[in-house]
């Protein structure tokens, strides 16, 4: 047997040894709280419309958004604009046409859903090789990171060590005979 397998054995001995009233004197795992109720954003009762022309690059991705014409909802233009930014445009086989196209959303509020239909309005364009907007999103995001990373660090150089501050104890270690025979509670 293992190690962890002849420990588990060991303990299950004890405790059957031991007996149900020390069981049930033994702290059950607390259960986790129910999930919070989240309110769902109210949807409008009324249909909406947004519009958008993007520049497509050779990849599908979308990499301007050129023109954008919005609904009464700021939120819901916020949202398309968004999803507008982060969709790819490809055909059903995984290729992709450089192109300017026009995609529409449109909110049903009697089924609660939104259909986007992109379609190409005009083919070719000089952005074919230009990176994503997605893409682009995500290098800012790693140069950010980097960035607080490196501030993070610049500061924790001079802070002392946990050693240091602890007084240069080392820290206590689980051992076999404290799994077996606990020290009292305090």
């Amino acid at each position: 047997m293992t190690f962890v397998r002849t420990r588990a054995a060991l303990l299950v001995t004890i405790l059957l040894a031991v007996g149900a009233p020390a069981l049930a004197a033994v702290k059950a795992t607390p259960q986790p709280h129910p999930p919070i109720p989240t309110k769902l954003p109210k949807m409008p009762a009324i249909p909406l419309h947004t519009e958008f022309l993007v520049e497509v690059n050779a990849k599908g991705q979308v990499v301007h958004v050129v023109k954008r014409v919005g609904s009464k909802i700021p939120m819901y233009n916020l949202w398309t604009y968004g999803n507008v930014l982060q969709m790819w445009i490809r055909h059903p086989d995984g290729t992709a046409e450089v192109g300017l196209y026009k995609v529409t959303y449109d909110y049903n509020p009697k089924t609660h859903s939104i259909r986007r239909i992109p379609s190409l309005v005009k083919a070719g364009g000089n952005w074919g090789n230009e990176e994503g907007a997605a893409d682009h999103m995500i290098d800012i995001a790693r140069e950010e990171a980097a960035a607080h990373a490196k501030k993070q660090a610049e500061e924790a150089k001079n802070l002392p060590s946990l050693r240091a501050i602890r007084g240069g104890k080392p820290t206590a270690s689980p051992s076999s005979a404290s799994i077996l025979h606990p020290s009292p509670a305090p």
